[in-house]
Parts: structure tokens; sequence; C-alpha cells
């Protein structure tokens, strides 16, 4: 499998003399672009490979530096709020540009992309090309990635226990629980009914946003789940909340013993190796079982677009109400759906105070790593962290095929996508100034406290409910409101 994707990548790059690189040929000769994004070869490796195919094009040098993923943001925002000015791109979260480019700090990439005829825009989904791309209808930022969480299932496993996929977090737990200490990797060990990523301090904020969506947010992605977007009231402590809190933490009787320390990397090492009946993860899963080091699950691990509720909040009296046409408009069979984008996709940002031949050369590697000729390769390999965000990816089987993918889970991982995509229930990641803050700090801080069993829910959900309102004061309601319009399309 390995030699196939290399051999791909041979391919690709025997061809990027016939690839327009939006740039001539050496035009950017003597130009250095600094990036910094996330360690280790997922995001990062992928945009160093490419960089020297570039570099071989147009005679820019493309350095990538990493950094630990809890200090992205910080470093970029210092570095170009204080006019220091040594990173020229950051890639990161989607989201997080909202509150670097109200601050001024992104460049405005529209007068480069009307110059450009290779991107082709139109190719990119309209979710991730409208919320993940644009700030205030203008793009500062281009994908390489595109994010939103899935739930997966060992289907040999479930098939043999004689159990149908789960359609709400009540059946996740009730197959997990019955799936769970039954060996799945043939090793004679007892093995896990549920596999998350519950460490404090990485990737668990966002799982708990994806139990939590399908529970508070009914009337569309514009009305948001994390506050009143008239007030910026937080839409927290309340049952929604509470039951997405609770249901959560219940996971963990299925889980590996470990579990609270475990990240995304152990995650993934876990169910490569056959060890999870179900797992909340992004689209890597598709392409990870393709690996050689997970034949234990190669076409065994299927995706479900989103795990949804037939309870749903009502925000007047802060209470749970069943599913019906006005609870919940867009409910299927009386389950509500929001699949979460969390994160959003890894996004490329140029820096605006760069000069300008550096903020040229920038957009045009982004263009090109954004591509469907570079990207339509790079999302078909686990290895790369990139998960499919153009059309021309999702619409055949053929990108995965060629890439090793069986058909039949070809059809099944693209057929999730594109579900969770076309849901007019998906839920936003949150795109305002101090989204870092709102959630990877005090989100994170208080779930993990609440996981260990330091404090009860109730404190966990009041402690966040003033935790955020101290955060919208610190950057001031009335703006905060704005932005919040801004970030759901409103």
């Amino acid at each position: 499998m390995l030699k196939k994707h290399l051999k791909a990548l041979s391919v690709s790059a025997a061809a990027l003399g016939s690839v327009c690189v939006p740039a001539i040929a050496q035009e950017f000769e003597g130009v250095t672009v600094n990036i910094l994004t996330r360690p280790g070869y997922v995001i990062a490796g992928p945009l160093a490979e490419r960089g020297k195919d570039f570099e071989a094009e147009t005679g820019a040098k493309i350095v990538v530096t990493e950094v630990p993923f809890a200090e992205i943001f910080p470093k970029i925002q210092n570095d170009w709020a204080t006019g220091t000015n040594s990173i020229d791109v950051g890639v990161f979260a989607a989201g997080w540009g909202v509150e670097l480019d109200a601050a001024g700090l992104l460049e405005d990439l529209d007068p480069y992309i009307a110059k450009d005829d290779k991107i082709d825009l139109n190719d990119i989904a309209p979710y991730f090309r409208e919320f993940g791309q644009k700030v205030g209808g203008k793009t500062k930022m281009l994908m390489v990635d595109g994010d939103f969480q899935m739930v997966y299932y060992r289907t040999d496993v479930l098939s043999e226990a004689g159990l149908e996929p789960p359609k709400t977090w009540e059946e996740y737990l009730d197959v997990a629980s019955k799936i769970h200490d039954k060996d799945m990797n043939g090793d004679g060990e007892a093995d896990y009914g549920s596999c998350i990523f519950k460490k404090r301090n990485a990737q668990s904020y966002f799982a708990i946003q994806t139990f939590a969506a399908p529970i508070v947010q009914t009337q569309g992605t514009a009305q948001g789940f994390h506050f009143d977007n008239a007030t910026m009231a937080p839409i927290v402590n309340n049952a929604g909340w509470r039951k997405a809190f609770e249901l959560y933490k219940e996971t963990g009787k299925y889980g590996p013993p470990e579990e609270l320390n475990l990240d995304i990397g152990d995650t993934r090492a876990l169910f490569k190796a056959g060890r999870c009946g179900l797992i909340v993860e992004w689209g890597d899963p598709g392409t990870l079982q393709l690996d050689d080091d997970a034949t234990a699950i190669k076409g065994k691990m299927y995706a479900i677009s989103a795990i949804g509720s037939t309870e749903v909040l009502d925000r007047e009296s802060g209470e749970l109400v069943p599913v019906s046409a006005e609870s919940a408009p867009h409910a299927v069979d009386g389950v509500n759906y929001a699949p979460f984008a969390a994160f959003g996709g890894w996004a490329g940002a140029v820096n605006a105070n760069a000069d300008e031949k550096t903020k040229a050369a920038s957009y045009a590697f982004l263009s090109y790593m954004n591509q469907a000729a570079q990207s339509g390769v790079d999302v078909t390999r686990g290895a790369t962290g990139y998960n499919p965000y153009r059309n021309s990816q999702l619409a055949s089987t053929d990108l995965w095929v060629e890439a090793g993918m069986p058909k039949e889970l070809a059809e099944n991982y693209l057929g999730a996508i594109n579900g969770a995509l076309n849901n007019p229930n998906m839920a936003s990641d949150m795109k305002i100034p101090g989204a870092q803050q709102y959630t990877a700090v005090v989100l994170d801080t208080q779930l993990a406290r609440y996981l260990a069993g330091e404090i009860t829910v109730d404190e966990a959900l009041e402690n966040i409910e003033e935790g955020w309102e101290e955060i919208t004061e610190d950057f001031g309601r009335d703006e905060q409101v704005e932005a919040q319009a801004l970030a759901l399309g409103n």
C-alpha cells in the first residue's frame, strides 16, 4: 500500500511541470516563505514535501516550522500583532481566522484569486468555501483540509453481534456496552466498545461538542449551539449540555481504562490495532485503515455522518423536549442530527504585513496546495491528516479506489461525508474572537475536571457559563454579537 501511495506521489510530482502553478516559473526566485503549523508529519509533512516541488517550479523557498498545537495560535497572533513578522503563512484551524482578521492581521486573498485561473473555487464544497475560507464575505484563508467529526464502527464486530449502527448517543452507549470486552482482533485479549480521546489540553473539547450539537442546535447552521446570537448569553448551563456531558462521561465505562490520558495519536493506534468497536473521529480513519499497520481493520471501519438525539433543548425553558416538526424541523425519522464541523479544517492564511513579493509567493503556494491536482492525492493518504473538501474529491470513488480503498468502503465513506455536508443543520465550530479561549481553555478545563470527578456536571456547566461571559466582556459584547453574526452567516 505504501508503494502505491508513493507511486501516486511520484506521478503527481512528475506531473507538476504540466500542472500550472499560479505563478510564472522562477517568478519567486530568492523569496522565502516561512510557514508555521503543528508538529509531525500530519499537516506539516505534505507542506514541506510539496514545498520542494513548488520551489523547483517557481524559485520560492518554503520553510515549514512546527510548534506544539497549543502554541500555534498565540505564536502567530503575537508575531503578527507585534510586527515581528517572522511568519509569513499560518496553517491553523479555519475558525481561528476570525479573531486574527478582526485585528487586521490577515491578507485579503480575493484580489489574488481574481487572477488565479487554476484554483477553481466552485469545486470547493460550499460549507468549506463559504464558512471555512471566508470572513465577512471575503476569502481570508485557503483550505488544505476539510474537517468535521463522524462516528465509525467495526462493521464485522457489529454484524457478528447482530447489532445495527447507532443513530442516537443512547444507542451508541447500548452498542458499546454489548461489544465491550470482546476480542476484536484475534489476539486473545479483551477490547473496547468505545474509544474517544479524552486527554486534557488535547482534542476532548471537540468531541464533547459533537455530543452536544444534535441536542442543542435544531434550526439550521445559522442558529449555532453555543450562544444566544442576539445577546451572546451562553447557551451551556442547561439540560441539553448536561445530557451531553453525562453521555460523554458514560462512554468511559466501555473505553480503555487509561482513556482520560489518551490523545488522538493514542486512540488512532488503538483502532488501527483493531481494538475499538466504535470511535469518534474526523475523516482520517477512512484512509488510515489502508496503512500497512492497520491490516486488522482494513475495509472494516465504516462511517456514520452523525449521531443524533430524540430529545432537544427548548431554549426558553432550558429543558429537553421530544423531537417534533416544531422543535426540530430538520429531524429525520424522529432523530435530530447536527454534524459538527469540529476544527473546521486546516487552512492557510497570509500575514497582511508581509512584503508584497512574499505575500504573492505565499498565496501562490497555498493555491497550489489547495488545487485539485495536488489535494486530490493528499486527501487519499491517511498519513497526511488531510481530509476531502473539494466536490471533485467527493463526487466519485475513483480517487479512493485507486489509493487502495475497497469500493464498498469508499462508497460508505464518501456517502457519510456528503451526508454531513448536505445537512442543513450542520453545526459550525466556534469562529469568533476568543474562540480558542472559550473552547480550548474554559470548556476543555471544566470538562476535564468533570471527567476526573473533581466537580459535578452542574458545577462544570456553571463554570463554563461564567468563563464564557468573562471572555465576551473582555472582547466587548456588542463586538462579539457582530462577529457571531458574521461567523454564522446571519
